[in-house]
């Protein structure tokens, strides 16, 4: 569980209760049904006419991912590409396709396979490097999706707004409505901005981190499946994996990815 979200979310929505009290304000005068089906569903739906409906749907649960730590297993993928570089070097290349069926990682197991074909260097990360960016790609058209949910709330939030502001003008004569309909108008463009700035903007920003992090890690496992494919010595393959990770989890790992 990514707590950081948890405290974001209920830090955010504890910072506009804060503020309307102290303000003077009621929680009441902030809370209007027909704002929230004017931003929020009516943001969605909007989603219907942008997106595929399988894309729609599945966006509300890559969302939910940020409520997860990803774990790539970068000590794990080290260790792994140690051990068959070790291997490798004192069996042969071919001896690695018996443990092949073992690893987890698929995109590890590909590359490793192709090693094991004896397949050139070059078509190896070229195969390996688009694998990649087909997967960065997909990622990035979640993110777009989400971003693009992010700008229609302020949007919806200020057609909202028009439209109190009509239903006030049309009723002028009742001069001591006008600064309540006013109030309750402006409440759909503070719900547009709330909604995208503290909630679906940021969710697209942590993802894009998830995104860097694993391709960062997949970036790892095509030198360690290069760095076999070529014989290097296990111990300078280790030492180049280790500059992918961060500095604590490197200070971490590195004991044990570089011993004797």
């Amino acid at each position: 569980m990514d707590i950081s979200t948890i405290v974001g979310i209920v830090g955010g929505l504890a910072m506009i209760i804060m503020s309307t009290i102290t303000s003077g304000g009621h929680l009441r005068n902030i809370w209007n049904i027909p704002s929230v089906l004017m931003t929020v569903l009516g943001s969605y739906f909007s989603m219907w006419v942008s997106a595929p409906l399988k894309k729609v749907i599945g966006m509300l649960k890559v969302m939910g991912r940020t409520f997860k730590v990803p774990d790539f297993g970068e000590k794990t993928i080290i260790s792994s590409l140690q051990a068959l570089s070790e291997k490798a070097r004192r069996e042969g290349i071919l001896a690695l396709e018996d443990q092949l069926e073992d690893l987890e990682d698929p995109f590890m197991k590909m590359g490793l396979r192709l090693v094991v074909d004896g397949t050139d260097g070059n078509i190896i990360r070229a195969i390996m490097e688009n694998e990649m960016n087909q997967i960065e790609a997909r990622h990035m058209e979640w993110i777009s999706l989400i971003n693009a949910w992010a700008g229609f709330a302020p949007g919806f939030g200020m057609m909202g707004t028009v439209l109190g502001l009509i239903g006030m003008l049309q009723n002028l004569d009742d001069k001591s409505s006008l600064g309540p309909n006013m109030a309750v108008a402006l409440i759909t463009t503070l719900y547009g901005s709330f909604m995208a700035n503290w909630l679906i903007a940021p969710f697209a920003t942590k993802l894009m981190g998830h995104n860097s992090q694993e391709i960062r890690v997949k970036e790892m496992i095509v030198e360690g499946v290069l760095a076999i494919q070529a014989g290097e010595n296990p111990r300078i393959m280790g030492q180049k994996l280790l500059t992918y990770l961060d500095p604590v989890t490197r200070k971490a790992v590195e004991q044990d990815i570089l011993k004797d």
